[in-house]
């Protein structure tokens, strides 16, 4: 067998190599919780409907993890964060979620996390030279 390595950008191998492995996990876990992939987003949106924030996340198995959480610089500190984060807390429990994980950086939203009930269970010194990447989980 002749093989060669390549890094072109491609959807359809990008999505072979998800699917491959979704397969290959899904015979690991209990069968309760096979298929049990689920995005969700939830939206900050002003009266005029622009987007101000936003959370980024998807169900898996049994947990729910961050990927993308964000709030326009202007209006932060203003609760709207802890808002969405506790929609997001109340989305997990009713898909029967055990836990929710979410990764920072340290200059990010460390604090927010931990004043929300999030624990660092793993950190990556030296990242940007400079800084910390926290992984953070909340048991449910």
């Amino acid at each position: 067998m002749n093989l060669r390595i390549t890094n072109e950008l491609n959807k359809n191998d990008k999505q072979y190599i998800d699917d491959e492995l979704y397969k290959f996990n899904l015979k690991h876990f209990p069968v309760d919780l096979r298929g049990r992939y689920e995005e969700v987003c939830l939206y900050l949106k002003d009266e005029n409907g622009i987007t101000r924030g936003g959370i980024l996340a998807e169900v898996c198995w049994n947990w729910l993890e961050i990927h993308t959480f964000m709030i326009n610089e202007d209006i932060r500190k203003s609760g709207f964060g802890t808002k969405l984060l506790l929609e997001l807390e109340k989305i997990a429990i009713e898909k029967k979620c055990n836990f929710i994980k979410v990764d920072t950086l340290s200059f990010q939203a460390l604090g927010f996390y931990k004043k929300n009930g999030y624990e660092v269970y793993g950190c990556l010194d030296n990242v940007g030279r400079d800084y910390k990447h926290y992984y953070l989980k909340k048991d449910l």
